[in-house]
């Protein structure tokens, strides 16, 4: 994490920028007296020009005043273990208010909500893909990223617990590229490219990854090796860019993934239904797998006038989930083997613009639209039930439960950055959403952040939002439910009322202080009050999840942070404290158990994904031309409900993981500039729980990755 110096809070890992910097174009780029020497020096210099310009008005797009925000350069990348083959959302993980979940549950939660996290990339945000186990922002390709909570200005709109605000790569004046590739336990194999360069007026950079280990999933045992866990992972992305002139840019930016995972076993599990003609398999050999795709495609025109910028886009997400059972054992073991295909289709278009009135107030406007077609398609196997719920016939029985809906996003803002003394600066505005699909709801939702500096060193902000949420489309709806009725795959409840989008009050107040040249100290401090508090649960088998209502929630929490940085060391601390609560399902009851239900309907009980204390902390030493580099997390623990407890009253136990790393650097080799790097993941070896379960497949534990030892070599030409 980075300082960026303007009237926000900032807690960070600050980590010698200059040196990140200097070195990339030093890897990607010949002599610079050599290069002006060059017939085409001139030409290339002005386009490198005119595309930072257009960056840094792209960047003016989006308002900062009053909010929390947390900045990631490629130095911070490079510290962690993996460098840049670290997944995307273990990245996130060292930032304050993000907790660790397992993969089936999110992998990550920002502030205690369940999901809610936007991801924006050079401006435009990504529609939601269908969730799964994989990751498609490949950590490669990202230049910087801001990530913003708190109260946020009007702007940012319905996900709103994070906005994961990229920057990627652009091609360098000097065409150039990185190939490497990683290897290490679990048998990994991780290839990957970089290729970028200048044309003329034509800008482009391009990466490709392919993974593959045989961890996929979290492990069910507490054991080094998972079962039936292999996992093979694609990914693409591109930014093409064209410079109309020096203050428009027309911009195509691309990315796939493609994902198969085995879900891993549990063995010595007892079969709890008989099937016709067929022996139960071995819970250790049971053959499930999941299949995840998604791929987007943006169209940008961005142009600068002067005082006056705008950025219009075009996208299209799609994005594919598809688990297939094993048929027998799957009946077997749970009474019901669910082969389901979920996919969704996302179109629209996002227009953002911003006005410098004057030196006081600059005004920013913006809109957006998109529209999504859900598809589920399920064929199910399951058996008939007698009225006590014992097995009536041993002869499965298939239902077909397919499904579609299409949905409508709109969205409106208007807002005014207005800078009333030098200290002193405000960001006030109102958006307008509008969600038509399984509801038809819309809220006016003002927001108004304020800015100030106390003195030299320290920064004070302060804000307030009301946000509006729509729920995710893939849900279980009643049609659905009612298929199952006197089956093996039925709920306890068998009806669920229409999930509601969520509206809340958002208040977040922090500090931040320079105490010396070397040491940043922040804090900052949120509460949320919550109407219709959604969170998801899964429904069925398969690992897809349905999203639910507590009638009323709120949530609150403590970050701080600290950053202590010379110039061939630094280190830093976050430690984060919360509490999210919930009373009365009003939506999805079918998730549930009539007993749950009632407790639930007159207690406030915590969120199954609540932390209460989550830290994290590193260092790192450059000497010469290596560094060597350590980061831990600790949490808490997530929560379970108790043997004969309330719901979600027990938490599974703490725990606290190690990473070490090292890495040298070859220069000006025959094969360009060369990175050696080794890195231990889980040094001490901690077996932790991140999620309790029973039973077999996704139903089943999962346990943090064990020790680890990883070996990757790279070369930038």
């Amino acid at each position: 994490m980075q300082h960026k110096p303007q009237l926000r809070i900032l807690p960070l890992l600050i980590a010698a920028a200059f040196y990140a910097n200097h070195a990339y174009a030093e890897d990607a780029a010949p002599d610079a007296n050599a290069s002006a020497t060059a017939p085409d020096a001139a030409p290339m210099q002005q386009v490198e020009v005119t595309a930072a310009h257009l960056k840094s008005a792209r960047i003016d797009l989006s308002p900062n005043v009053g909010t929390t925000i947390y900045s990631i350069d490629k130095h911070m990348v490079d510290q962690l273990g993996q460098g840049d083959n670290t997944p995307f959302n273990e990245v996130l993980l060292r930032l304050p208010g993000v907790s660790q979940d397992s993969k089936g549950s999110g992998s990550i939660h920002v502030r205690d909500d369940h999901a809610n996290v936007q991801y924006r990339v050079n401006g435009v945000q990504l529609p939601e893909s269908i969730s799964g186990f994989g990751q498609s922002i490949d950590t490669r390709f990202v230049e910087s990223t801001d990530f913003i909570t708190g109260a946020l200005p009007a702007q940012f709109g319905l996900r709103t617990a994070g906005i994961v605000d990229i920057q990627t790569k652009e091609g360098l004046p000097q065409s150039g590229g990185r190939v490497g590739v990683l290897v290490g336990s679990h048998d990994q194999i991780q290839p990957s490219a970089e290729f970028f360069g200048t044309q003329g007026a034509f800008n482009y950079y391009l990466s490709g990854s392919y993974l593959t280990n045989k961890l996929g999933i979290e492990n069910p045992l507490p054991t080094t090796s998972a079962l039936h866990d292999k996992t093979n992972q694609t990914k693409s992305f591109g930014v093409l860019s064209y410079f109309l002139d020096d203050n428009t840019r027309l911009g195509l930016m691309f990315g796939t993934y493609n994902g198969r995972f085995q879900i891993p076993n549990n063995p010595n599990q007892e079969p709890a239904f008989a099937v016709t003609g067929a022996t139960a398999p071995d819970s250790a050999q049971l053959d499930e797998n999941q299949r995840e795709k998604n791929r987007f495609l943006v169209l940008s025109l961005q142009k600068s006038l002067g005082d006056l910028n705008y950025q219009v886009s075009a996208f299209h997400q799609y994005s594919e989930l598809h688990y297939t059972p094993d048929a027998i054992g799957d009946l077997a073991y749970n009474g019901v083997a669910s082969n389901t295909l979920r996919s969704n289709t996302a179109n629209g278009l996002q227009f953002d613009a911003s006005y410098k009135l004057n030196d006081q107030h600059t005004i920013r406007s913006g809109l957006a639209y998109t529209r999504q077609t859900t598809h589920s398609d399920n064929t199910v196997g399951v058996f008939d039930l007698n009225d006590d719920g014992t097995q009536a016939s041993t002869d499965p029985r298939t239902i077909i439960d397919n499904s579609s809906k299409t949905g409508k996003l709109s969205s409106i803002y208007l807002q005014d950055e207005w800078h009333i003394t030098a200290p002193l600066t405000v960001n006030y505005g109102v958006r307008f959403d509008k969600v038509d699909a399984f509801v038809n709801e819309q809220q006016w939702s003002p927001r108004i952040n304020v800015a100030y500096q106390l003195a030299k060193g320290t920064a004070l902000h302060a804000g307030y939002s009301r946000y509006f949420t729509p729920p995710p489309q893939e849900l279980a709806a009643q049609s659905s439910i009612d298929k199952y009725a006197g089956t093996s795959n039925a709920p306890e409840v068998g009806v669920s009322d229409n999930v509601k989008s969520e509206r809340t009050n958002y208040y977040d107040i922090g500090i931040s202080h320079q105490l010396t040249p070397q040491l940043t100290v922040t804090a900052d401090a949120y509460y949320k009050k919550i109407r219709n508090m959604l969170d998801e649960g899964q429904f069925g088998q398969a690992l897809i999840l349905s999203p639910f209502n507590y009638d009323r929630g709120y949530a609150k929490g403590l970050e701080l942070s600290g950053v202590y940085s010379e110039k061939n060391w630094g280190t830093f601390l976050n430690v984060t404290t919360q509490k999210a609560e919930g009373t009365n399902i009003t939506s999805g009851q079918s998730l549930f158990g009539p007993d749950e239900l009632a407790y639930i309907a007159n207690h406030y009980i915590h969120v199954d994904h609540d932390q209460t204390v989550t830290v994290s902390g590193g260092a790192h030493y450059h000497f010469g031309d290596s560094q060597v580099s350590g980061d831990f997390l600790y949490g808490s623990g997530l929560r379970l409900t108790p043997d004969n407890g309330a719901p979600n009253s027990g938490h599974l136990p703490h725990y606290a993981t190690v990473n070490l790393a090292l890495t040298h650097t070859w220069k000006a080799t025959p094969v360009g500039t060369v990175e050696g790097r080794l890195a231990l993941i889980n040094a001490f070896d901690k077996v932790y729980l991140l999620r309790d379960g029973s039973g077999v497949g996704v139903g089943a534990p999962q346990y943090g990755e064990r020790r680890s030892i990883y070996a990757g070599l790279s070369t930038s030409f």
